[in-house]
């Protein structure tokens, strides 16, 4: 049961540490006050487990945790996020931050889904299941928010023809305005893209702890990458004011297609994606 609820609380720890990214990378990008303290709060929680954890573990053992690489990792872990938090809190260094935190929450996935810790652990099963519906349930997350972010573009076209047209429908009232729905492409977009991150991180985790042996160069896997390269390309276009308007909406459509196209042919492609 001890090691059951261990198990529970670091998968905890590692959703908590992935909802922290996607405010970070919201504040990142627009310094928005109200992102940058829930993922700093969130944080703050991962860090008060983490120490939690460390310190129990020095009792039990009588000793620093960092003489093996599995304790090593889980150390390096927690140091990042204490530099990131230290580093948020002090200083201006947002890019930094972000980026500190991508590479902590690479490490703290590590360890708590390593494959020494899946082999001494009789929750090890549990594990390995858990960490394959976390990786799922991000991945389609991040669908839903491109989804979305198509939805979007698409009234963007409705509502532009009709303004060019000078048309007027009972349904008129019911469309967003242009300016809407070009903030709701975005604001999809910034979910997606760290939910779709998170996701391919979590993913080969999982890949390296269950399978005997994969290829990067899976199907589902490069699809994945160029989805996250793709949407990443746009919001970086729009944020240097290179796409807008029809070419930014027409963006979205064109990259939702690539969106459909891995959902359904890449897992068909796919040597061990068969679930979703």
């Amino acid at each position: 049961m001890a090691d059951l609820t261990m198990a529970r609380l670091h998968e905890a720890m590692v959703i908590l540490y992935a909802v922290s990214l996607v405010f970070y990378f919201i504040d990142f990008l627009y310094k928005d006050t109200k992102a940058s303290r829930l993922a700093l709060g969130l944080l703050g929680v991962v860090w008060v487990l983490q120490t939690a954890f460390l310190i129990v573990y020095v009792v039990e053992t009588g000793r620093f945790p960092v003489l093996t690489l599995f304790e090593g990792i889980y150390f390096y872990a927690w140091l990042l996020v204490t530099v990131s938090i230290v580093l948020r809190i002090f200083t201006a260094l947002d890019f930094a931050v972000f980026f500190i935190n991508v590479i902590g929450f690479i490490f703290m996935t590590v360890h708590t889904f390593a494959p020494v810790q899946i082999e001494r652990s009789p929750v090890g099963e549990a594990l390995v299941s858990e960490l394959l519906l976390i990786h799922v349930t991000f991945a389609i997350l991040s669908y839903a928010a491109f989804s979305l972010a198509f939805v979007f573009a698409a009234l963007y076209w409705i509502l532009y023809r009709l303004l060019k047209e000078k048309r007027r429908t009972v349904q008129w009232s019911r469309l967003p305005s242009l300016g809407q729905a070009e903030q709701g492409m975005t604001a999809s977009l910034l979910g997606g893209i760290p939910l779709l991150l998170v996701s391919l991180i979590l993913g080969l985790q999982w890949a390296y702890v269950s399978l005997s042996e994969f290829s990067l160069l899976d199907a589902k896997i490069i699809g994945s990458f160029i989805l996250l390269l793709v949407y990443s390309g746009i919001l970086y276009a729009q944020r240097r004011e290179q796409l807008n308007g029809k070419r930014y909406a027409g963006a979205h459509i064109y990259a939702f297609l690539l969106v459909l196209i891995n959902f359904l042919l890449g897992s068909r492609l796919s040597e061990f994606h068969f679930w979703y």
